[in-house]
């Protein structure tokens, strides 16, 4: 491995991990571009970043969170590292009372235990940086909740507690540690959605248009830049002004 620096990006394969990537590589980074099942669009994405800038080195990873081995079996694949970019998830748009357990028992798998679990055992490696990164990509519904997705709610939020609490654990070892939430982003996964719901959306959102995964790409590259070490547990909300 070359003296490069490397982040590792959960959900590269995802509409905002995937231009997350393309972001930190045009600046420099080399990555681990982690996926679960989509394999031929990270492979796409790989060969473009190494077309684009072959100077730097860019592997692919594959975990599936919902497992409870993941975060092991893929913290054994990861060498030296100095940021780590948490964007992988899955949605659940259900009542509460049509949840069923597995639901619950996978959101919190894939957006919760198990992007913990692989920070702590690759902590040793962030620790061997002065200055290293932890980003989350959190969600609106972490900070005020959602009707329709409550349990997803309950992990985004979890997610925005571990940062405040882990900020502060390893801020003596130089690790920064912060989170990106989003509001409605023009994702694949969002352009579901019919053009009555996007208007209705639309119409609660003060800038009265909804943002772009660039945009979400643009504060994670600044807050890996080395700009922003000062900042430490802090949730950046981008969401058009929808939530304050």
């Amino acid at each position: 491995m070359n003296n490069s620096r490397f982040a590792l990006v959960l959900g590269a394969s995802g509409g905002i991990g995937e231009v997350i990537s393309k972001q930190l590589a045009e600046v420099g980074w080399s990555l681990y571009l982690h996926y679960h099942s989509n394999s031929r669009q990270l492979a796409l994405l790989q060969s473009e970043l190494e077309k684009l800038y072959p100077a730097q080195e860019f592997r692919i990873v594959q975990a599936d969170f919902r497992n409870e081995n993941a975060a092991e079996d893929l913290a054994s694949t990861i060498q030296g590292i100095q940021a780590i970019v948490v964007a992988n998830g899955q949605a659940v748009v259900k009542l509460l009372s049509e949840t069923t357990s597995l639901d619950m028992s996978e959101l919190w798998q894939v957006h919760m235990q198990n992007p913990a679990r692989l920070i702590a055992l690759l902590s040793a490696k962030l620790r061997k940086n002065p200055v290293s990164y932890v980003l989350f990509i959190g969600s609106i519904w972490g900070s005020t909740g959602a009707a329709g997705e409550v349990m997803y709610s309950a992990v985004k939020g979890a997610q925005h507690a571990f940062v405040k609490a882990y900020a502060k654990e390893a801020a003596y070892s130089g690790v920064r540690v912060n989170a990106i939430a989003p509001g409605w982003i023009d994702t694949r996964m969002n352009q579901e959605f019919s053009s009555e719901e996007r208007q209705m959306v639309m119409e609660q959102i003060p800038l009265l248009s909804v943002g772009t995964p660039q945009e979400i790409a643009n504060m994670a590259e600044f807050m890996l830049s080395g700009k922003a070490d000062y900042m430490t547990g802090e949730i950046i909300q981008i969401n058009g002004g929808w939530y304050m």
